[in-house]
């Protein structure tokens, strides 16, 4: 019997890592414009952005049935496999929700649904992690504990343009503070115990990548650290990024570099430019 990983699209991991390492992915959803869209499948990241730039009403987002889990969850029991399935933060969606109401359908089997208490570039990195666990035949118990501790030790940073999109999708959390004072002020946020909550505001973006990168060496200390860059519509600030963090930390492994997409956008509009480090390391 095998492992097989589950996860979500906001994960937005590349068609190249899902086929290397047998990831299989639930869409989210996208409602845009009187249509419905699975996230990753039925739009691409540039068509997304572009109809965002033009939207009278912003779109909004729905997490998958627990049937579509259902469906992914039976084709792997029907083989045998035991499953381990990482999802976005259950502060910012009901996905694993619908996950573990999937998983109860299968009473006999073993289904581990873990709540990664991140989303996007975050969970990204975790669900690479415990893949490449997989691969190299180490067993659930201690994949399952390893995943737990990447879980408590990573940190993910990121700016935004504007609170706009977060504010109006209802995940602003404890950033809901900053509203009304954010006049050409950059907002650094941080996922926290599976919400997003403010850690300062700067000035400028350049100045926000800064911040971002010094709080990531003094959150790591010179220890080995698996580290994940993420953009939206923002290449040019995410080729600076890496070029400082390459410069500064001591990077175990490649650095996981994506873009983020529909669901978690619609959130975060386009600009976003994000961080995330987890030291190997206690």
């Amino acid at each position: 019997m095998a492992v097989k990983i589950v996860t979500d699209s906001t994960a937005y991991l590349s068609k190249e890592h899902c086929t290397q390492y047998d990831i299989h992915v639930v869409p989210l959803k996208v409602l845009f414009g009187g249509r419905v869209y699975k996230d990753g499948i039925d739009l691409t990241n540039e068509e997304f952005y572009n109809m965002l730039s033009k939207a009278d009403k912003l779109p909004t987002t729905s997490q998958p049935s627990s049937g579509e889990f259902e469906e992914v969850y039976a084709g792997l029991v029907s083989q045998g496999h035991e499953i381990i399935s990482i999802h976005i933060s259950g502060k910012l969606s009901g996905t694993i929700e619908s996950a573990r109401a999937a998983a109860g359908q299968f009473p006999g089997a073993k289904i581990h649904v873990v709540d990664s208490c991140s989303t996007a570039f975050g969970l990204a990195m975790m669900v690479l992690e415990t893949a490449q666990a997989v691969q190299q035949q180490y067993d659930s118990g201690y994949i399952l504990h390893q995943l737990e501790r990447m879980i408590r030790h990573t940190t993910v940073l990121f700016v935004v343009d504007t609170l706009e999109y977060l504010e109006k999708g209802g995940r602003i959390g404890a950033a809901r503070a900053l509203l009304g004072t954010l006049l050409k002020i950059r907002p650094v946020l941080k996922i926290e115990d599976g919400l997003i909550v403010p850690v300062s505001s700067v000035r400028t973006k350049k100045k926000a990548i800064a911040f971002m990168l010094e709080q990531a060496v003094a959150l790591v200390n010179q220890r080995p650290c698996k580290v994940a860059v993420a953009h939206a519509q923002a290449p040019d600030e995410r080729d600076e990024l890496l070029g400082m963090v390459q410069g500064r930390l001591n990077i175990a492994g490649e650095i996981l570099v994506s873009e983020v997409g529909p669901v978690i956008g619609a959130h975060t509009g386009p600009g976003v430019l994000g961080l995330a480090v987890c030291p190997l390391e206690d």
